[in-house]
Parts: C-alpha cells; structure tokens; sequence
C-alpha cells in the first residue's frame, strides 16, 4: 500500500523528473489494474477521479460531469480500496469536486489523508461549462471560485495541488491560490469506442494552451504545466504538446486507461474466437 506524502516530497519527486529533461506522467486510475501497472511502468502520479469509475465501467468520460452519483464519495472509496491498496510507492491524488455543497472539504481532507492520498485536483469542474448555465451557476455561489477556495484549503493542508484549467483567467485564480501543477484541458479525449468526435484541432489545442500557459508563467514560474485532453490522445500528440507549448508532462486518463485497454481485449477475444476446434471425426493428440 502507498504511503502518504507530504506536499515537498512530491514536488522534489517532479522536479527532479523535469531537472532530468523527463516528461512527466500522470495517470488517471479507475480500478486497481491500471494503478499497479501504471506505477510498474514508472507513472509519476496516479489520479482517481469519478470518471475513471465510469470510463471503466464502459460509459464516457463525461459522466463524470453530470449529476450521477456522489462524485467525491466515489473517488474516496475508489482509491481506499482499490486504487491505494495495490500502489507501493507513488502519490495518489483525489480528484475533488469542489462546489460541492454539502460536504465539508475540512473533513473529507481528513478522510482523504487517512486513506493514503497525497493531494487533490479540481475534478469534477465548472472551468468546462460556459454560456448561460455557468453564469446560473456562478449567480448561485456554485462556480468555480469554490474550486479556488478548495485548491488554497489543500495547499494550507500540506496536500499537492492540481488544477483543470481552459482559460487563462482560471488558470490565473488556481495561481493565486497556491496551485503547484496547472493542466491545460482541451476537451473530451478523442479515440475508442466512446471518446470525442468532435474536438478542436491540434493546432487550435495548442494556441489554448500558450495562451494558458504564458499568462501562468507570468505570474509564477515556478508552476508546473501540463496537458490533457481533446485531439491530445497518444504520444506523438502528448509529446508534440511538450515542444509546442513547454508543458513539462502529460495527463492521461481515456489515453491510457479506456483506449489501449478496448483494442487489448478486442484483440484477445478475437483471437480466442478464431482457435481451432477438431473435426468431428478426428481428436488432436499432442
């Protein structure tokens, strides 16, 4: 089971993978499957979020931002027992929901710490919604200024903070806060049975995130910059992502733990499909 840790001792972990001109990675983990093969396979961070209990139970990702199901309830339980208990030595993040209303985030801190997290993204997130239903929500105290608050709450609780941003004035308040790592989110990931069809182009995800990204080293570069999401799905997009735009590192969720995982096992049932059978009137012998 993985330890803890302290919010230094991640950073130290991160930088030193940057100092060493290594591209960070960070799983999204909806089962313990894809944790303990993530973490094998030298993952940097592993994130659970409601959405990877969906993803893996077949639905799209965005179920996640619809009102199914307790959001952060499904994230504690999914990395109690699942996630945390087949990691040994990586930082576990909680992805939380923020606006949440009727959860105290002072409590469900504690409760996260106790089960071996390490530190929080804002996840569910209202940064997604626009146009007049996010002005309803912003009206009604439930936008992403509660985000905000959670994220300085975590960082004053020694936790790691994360933050899911599309533009560069949220990416400016999760600064404020104390946010240590911002990703840069273009969008429902493409790929797979169940992913976008319709995401921007990847010369469109890679103007958003410049412009997220400069405005956050202008106000502190001391801030690590990811990217997730959208027309960013395999290596080569992840890595073209690296060199256009600076990021330092890659969030897969769909990219690692929905998409290769439905060509695997397509693959294997059609293989054991297609074995042999003997003839009726004739018995193989080895």
């Amino acid at each position: 089971m993985s330890r803890r840790f302290k919010r230094n001792e991640v950073l130290t972990r991160l930088k030193a993978q940057i100092e060493a001109k290594k591209s960070l990675l960070v799983v999204g983990a909806g089962n313990g499957l894809v944790a303990r093969c993530a973490e094998d396979a030298g993952a940097d961070l592993i994130v659970v979020y409601n959405s990877g209990y969906f993803r893996l139970n077949g639905h799209p990702s965005m179920l996640g931002n619809l009102p199914i199901g307790n959001a952060n309830e499904i994230m504690l339980e999914l990395g109690a027992k699942s996630v945390i208990p087949v990691t040994r030595d990586v930082p576990v993040i909680g992805g939380v929901y923020g606006v949440d209303p009727t959860r105290d985030m002072g409590m469900l801190f504690e409760d996260m710490r106790r089960a071996g997290f390490s530190g929080v993204i804002n996840f569910p997130t209202v940064g997604r919604i626009d146009g007049q239903y996010r002005l309803d929500l912003e009206a009604a105290g439930l936008g992403f200024g509660r985000e905000v608050e959670m994220v300085r709450r975590a960082r004053a609780d020694d936790m790691l903070t994360m933050s899911y941003v599309y533009k560069p004035e949220d990416a400016l308040q999760m600064v404020d806060a104390g946010c240590d790592v911002i990703v840069g989110h273009c969008g429902l990931t493409v790929g797979g049975d169940v992913g976008s069809t319709n995401a921007m182009a990847l010369e469109k995800a890679f103007d958003m995130l410049n412009g997220i990204f400069d405005a956050v080293r202008r106000a502190n570069s001391d801030v690590i910059l990811l990217s997730h999401g959208g027309p960013l799905s395999n290596m080569a997009d992840a890595e073209l992502a690296n060199l256009r735009t600076g990021a330092v590192g890659f969030v897969a969720a769909s990219s690692i733990e929905r998409i290769p995982i439905e060509q695997a096992l397509k693959e294997a049932c059609r293989g054991f499909k297609g074995i042999k059978v003997a003839d009726s009137n004739t018995k193989l012998r080895a």
